[in-house]
């Protein structure tokens, strides 16, 4: 069903690799004006969404052009992973900078353009990381900082509530994506300890994860808040 998203101004974050790419794509086909925001300039607006003036200036532009923000995907993020014992405190800080202060700053930057659509969707990205613990993976900070994202969320739901802002999560399994690809090449075995968590035994991709954010930004989720999605191949079920 093509033109889900048809006249909607959307927002995405980190759209210029893996799932946000995915997302803004399928939000392009699905009729939606979508602004990419990435670090690199490979979309739409070239910014550090970790500089909290930056943010503010890149939504106040946008904004100030549409007069209001429908969507927002929060997809851009970085992370440290390694094991406790070689962690240290600034890549701890790091992680939970680019997990956690990245949603933070845009939400907050986006949230008068969202309250002037008066029907707006947050989609946040937290993880299967936030419910269990994958052996062989060293992600301590990364657990923390979507299981921070998670709680965040059902917060944003209940503050967006009289606005007619809902706010969600998607917690994805593993997706392919360059960032995942690279993380595999470092540890051989992780791809088997993976597909072992597995209900469907492949790995994801992110059109797999666009499919499930296109209809939380889409009219046909208007009734759905404060709700966390599990596209993991079920991976969180046992």
């Amino acid at each position: 069903m093509a033109d889900r998203l048809k006249g909607k101004i959307a927002v995405v974050t980190g759209a210029g690799n893996g799932i946000g790419k995915g997302c803004a794509a399928m939000f392009r086909a699905q009729g939606a004006h979508v602004i990419g925001i990435d670090l690199n300039g490979s979309s739409d607006v070239a910014c550090d969404l970790t500089d909290e003036v930056a943010t503010q200036v890149a939504f106040e532009q946008i904004g100030a052009e549409h007069g209001k923000i429908d969507v927002l995907v929060n997809a851009a993020a970085f992370a440290v992973f390694e094991w406790l014992e070689a962690m240290s405190y600034e890549q701890w800080k790091t992680t939970l900078t680019g997990e956690l202060d990245i949603v933070f700053l845009a939400t907050r930057a986006a949230w008068p353009y969202m309250q002037a659509s008066g029907s707006a969707s947050i989609i946040n990205f937290a993880s299967a990381n936030a419910r269990h613990a994958l052996e062989g993976s060293a992600a301590l900070a990364h657990c923390a900082g979507k299981g921070g994202v998670l709680a965040m969320t059902r917060q944003l739901a209940m503050e967006g509530a009289p606005h007619g802002i809902r706010a969600n999560t998607i917690s994805p399994g593993f997706i392919l994506t360059e960032a995942t690809r690279r993380h595999m090449d470092a540890e051989p075995a992780l791809k088997e300890k993976v597909l072992a968590k597995n209900m469907l035994k492949r790995l994801g991709e992110p059109k797999d994860v666009a499919w499930c954010a296109t209809w939380l930004a889409s009219d046909e989720a208007r009734y759905v808040t404060g709700a966390d999605f599990a596209v993991d191949a079920g991976a969180t079920a046992w």
